[in-house]
């Protein structure tokens, strides 16, 4: 429980922090990625904080389901 809050809070402000940088728009797209990667401070580690902590969460959630259905605690 506490390792999927913290995955969740670090997934919200991380993705918060791209946001601030990044443009849906179809023509610029690629390149805010780009500079979100080479221009802003550490924005490489924020961008792969946020993919590697959405696949962390998942693994969190599951173990956490499958916990729950071991020890039965599903009654």
């Amino acid at each position: 429980g506490s390792l999927l809050g913290l995955c969740l809070i670090s997934q919200i402000l991380t993705g918060l922090f791209l946001a601030m940088h990044y443009t849906s728009d179809i023509s610029t797209a690629f390149s805010t990625v780009n500079h979100i990667c080479r221009d802003v401070n550490y924005g490489w580690l924020i961008r792969n904080l946020h993919a590697n902590g959405a696949s962390f969460f998942f693994i969190c959630i599951y173990m956490h389901i499958a916990r729950g259905l071991y020890y039965g605690s599903y009654l």
